[in-house]
Formats: structure tokens, sequence, C-alpha cells
């Protein structure tokens, strides 16, 4: 799934679905266990959230569609459409913009881990708006 010169790796996630809903686990037991940060990120239809990189933390985050995802490595941006009803983890290493905006009609939920803590006195965080 991931073109030969980019740096972000998608992957897609087995969804379990019934009637009452779906489930997917947003990494394994091996990538938890590295994370040092986890963030839920509800978002309303249209809307963007992200537009920003870091400067030291690898980000992963699982979505799962109807969503836009745009990445920015280095010049080269791109845009990636998660179907309706998949789920698909994201890894994303410093330096990349990285935005997600709900294509869908209800709400879009993202849940998204850092490899550093959240400091809000030394933020690692670079806003960029490319979406």
């Amino acid at each position: 799934m991931n073109p030969v010169d980019s740096l972000v790796r998608i992957d897609t996630l087995r969804v379990h679905g019934d009637a009452r809903g779906s489930l997917y686990e947003p990494v394994d037991d091996r990538a938890l266990a590295a994370q040092r940060n986890v963030h839920v990120v509800l978002t309303h239809p249209a809307e963007v959230r992200g537009n920003h990189f870091h400067r030291r933390a690898v980000e992963t985050t699982s979505v799962m569609g109807p969503c836009r995802v745009r990445l920015k490595e280095g010049d080269a941006v791109r845009d990636v459409d998660v179907p309706a009803g998949e789920a698909w983890r994201f890894t994303i290493p410093p330096g990349v913009v990285h935005a997600y905006q709900n294509t869908g009609d209800g709400l879009l939920v993202l849940v998204s881990f850092s490899s550093i803590p959240h400091d809000p006195a030394a933020g690692d965080t670079v806003r960029e708006v490319i979406l």
C-alpha cells in the first residue's frame, strides 16, 4: 500500500463488525508498549484535524473511513482516501505534515499515539496548514 518513496507506513486493519457496530485494534501489543501518549479526536463532517508535523515524535493514527488524509513529505503532497467502513493505520515519522478531513456525514474518530509524552510547556507540534 505504501509508495516506494514514502516515509509514511499505511496499514489496513482488520475490522470486526456485527449488528451492534464495528471494532478494530489500532495498534498491536508490541507497538502499544512503545507509545508514550494516546489521544482520541472526534471530528464533525467536512472538518479538518491535524495540519501539523512533529519535530521528534512518531505519530501513529488509526482512522475508520470515510476520511481524506493529506500527507506532505518534503515538497510532495498526496491525498489518501480511506473508504467508508475500513480502518487504516498511518505511522508518520517526524517532519511529515499530516491532516485528516472527515469526508462522511457522521463523526470521524481518530485514535492517535505518540512516541513521546505530551508536554504543553515544550510542544513538539509545528502547525502547517495543508488541508
